[in-house]
């Protein structure tokens, strides 16, 4: 990375773990989407989760007491579970089919409850929701919107859905890491230099969003949740289309 390109970087990291800070997700739509430009696909997608550790880290530490360690466990299972499955297949990525994903996951947060009633605080919805949104993670690079959709929908406020929904990824970007280690291994220890050093702007950019969201209402958050995330996928499936054609 240039010098240019990786000053672009903090700042596109900071600015992401703000919208990730008040939203509970999209911004990791965007980090990864800016990393796709520069990057391959898999190296894109593990560094995009090392990045994504220390945000939804700092976030997750910042609203601990809300965790529901119960939600955690289940959804941890399910994702251990999709990383088996994807490992035996022999899983690699391509940049039209994570464009393409990316771009039609906000259709879920538009489908009425009573079509697909999900409510992560149930043990077995909490299990599907790590098998599908820890899988998609593992094999696009996000899963927001999937993870999304099981917890939007319930009886937690929202300080209890970031907190819950922030320590998830901090797991599934984990996951992530190990899963790509391999695309991960081309940088140079400049570049995982660049990459150390966002760490700071990405709890500073938390901070910020933290302080946010506690003046947000929930119908806010929930409201401006489903418009952001669609507009993003907008573009991901934009650029999907036009990488086929």
């Amino acid at each position: 990375m240039s010098l240019w390109v990786s000053a672009a970087l903090l700042l596109a990291v900071f600015g992401t773990s703000t919208l990730s800070g008040v939203f509970g997700m999209a911004g990791g739509l965007v980090l990864l989407g800016i990393l796709l430009a520069i990057l391959p696909v898999g190296t894109a997608i593990a560094v995009q989760g090392a990045i994504q550790i220390v945000a939804n880290g700092s976030r997750a530490f910042m609203s601990r007491a809300y965790i529901d360690w119960k939600i955690l466990g289940m959804i941890c299972l399910g994702l251990l579970v999709a990383g088996i499955i994807l490992f035996i297949v022999r899983y690699t990525p391509d940049l039209t089919t994570v464009c393409i994903a990316i771009g039609l996951l906000p259709i879920l947060v538009w489908i009425p409850k009573s079509w697909l009633e999900l409510d992560a605080s149930k043990p077995l919805h909490a299990f599907f929701c790590g098998l599908l949104g820890g899988g998609l993670n593992l094999a696009v690079g996000v899963s927001g919107p999937t993870v999304d959709i099981f917890f939007i929908r319930t009886q937690m406020d929202r300080r209890k859905i970031i907190a819950t929904k922030a320590t998830t990824q901090v797991v599934s970007h984990a996951a992530k890491v190990v899963f790509y280690w391999n695309a991960a291994a081309v940088l140079t220890p400049l570049e995982w230099g660049a990459i150390a050093l966002a760490a700071p702007f990405a709890i500073a950019g938390t901070s910020a969003g933290h302080w946010i969201l506690q003046r947000l209402t929930d119908a806010n958050f929930r409201s401006w949740t489903r418009w952001i995330v669609t507009a993003i996928g907008i573009f991901y499936l934009g650029r999907g289309i036009s990488l086929l054609i």
